[in-house]
């Protein structure tokens, strides 16, 4: 019973520290909204008969994954392994953290990738419109020459503005479905110029360049960020090796340490402080701009 107390506050103790996290970031979040210069909206009213049906995002996260793998590991290591509860709870942790870490990856990956295809999708409509394309025609040879997951979102664009949509809420509808700030620089370069008019080519052409560096810092802060990954990854890495020269001094007095309440929970009680470091490291190393 007391054991089970105890793991139960492990797992209260780590509950509280994710979820001042997440308060963190969100503050920080709101903070941003707040800061950004005002934007006149049009009124709901006149919105709501212009707006596009919506469509599939371009991401799709579940935040409740973690939570669910997390639980399911501890579940199954507590009911059917049968080891201590503390060990259960660490390794739903880890479990948890694993899959939020990886989804965070996938997503950046991703969100890279249709950033640099749409720098090159501008490359290709700015050449279009500068030997005397039409702007559509020049979306649909950037279009022809995408893959995805660029081109389904451009083509969600020309076919609803074929369709007889307004262009104007279309782009406000790409900006929805990929909500990244080189694509709501991209809508607004095309809502300006379906408003007032004027030449496309330049103006594509400074958002493309914009873009490539956006691109290029991205690349850098991730490599200047490697040293101090690298750092955390060496000291765990340590930590873990110390404590196998200390089994293998003495195999039974460790074994003997980790099967008792105050060995398992301290031992189960670092690891997922290791697990939350990380996670934070992590968290403070991405670019948010």
């Amino acid at each position: 019973m007391r054991e089970r107390l105890v793991g139960l506050l492990v797992l209260v103790l780590a509950f509280i520290a994710v979820f001042r996290l997440w308060m963190i970031a969100r503050t920080r979040r709101v903070s941003r909204e707040r800061l950004r210069p005002d934007v006149e909206e049009p009124e709901p009213d006149e919105r709501a008969g212009d707006e596009p049906p919506p469509a599939r995002p371009f991401l799709t996260r579940h935040p409740w994954a973690p939570w669910v793998a997390g639980a399911i590991v501890t579940a199954s290591i507590d009911l059917i392994i049968g080891l201590r509860l503390s060990y259960a709870l660490m390794f739903g942790v880890i479990a948890g953290l694993l899959v939020h870490e990886v989804a965070e990856y996938l997503a950046i990956r991703k969100s890279l990738l249709i950033e640099r295809q749409l720098a090159d999708a501008i490359d290709l409509m700015v050449a279009s419109l500068r030997a005397g394309a039409g702007m559509f025609n020049s979306l649909e040879a950037a279009i022809d020459e995408s893959r995805a997951p660029l081109r389904p979102q451009l083509e969600e664009v020309l076919g609803r503005i074929r369709y007889g949509d307004d262009p104007s809420a279309v782009y406000r509808g790409l900006t929805g479905r990929v909500p990244l700030e080189t694509f709501r620089l991209f809508a607004a370069a095309l809502t300006v110029h379906h408003e007032t008019g004027g030449s496309l080519a330049p103006t594509l052409s400074t958002v493309g360049r914009i873009i490539r560096d956006r691109i290029e810092l991205t690349r850098r802060i991730r490599s200047l960020t490697v040293q101090s990954r690298a750092s955390t990854v060496a000291v765990l890495g340590t930590t873990y090796f110390i404590g196998l020269v200390m089994w293998r001094t003495d195999p039974p007095r460790m074994e003997e340490f980790l099967s008792t309440t105050i060995g398992s929970t301290m031992l189960s009680g670092a690891v997922i402080l290791q697990g939350i470091g990380i996670f934070w490291t992590s968290w403070l190393s991405r670019l948010k701009y």
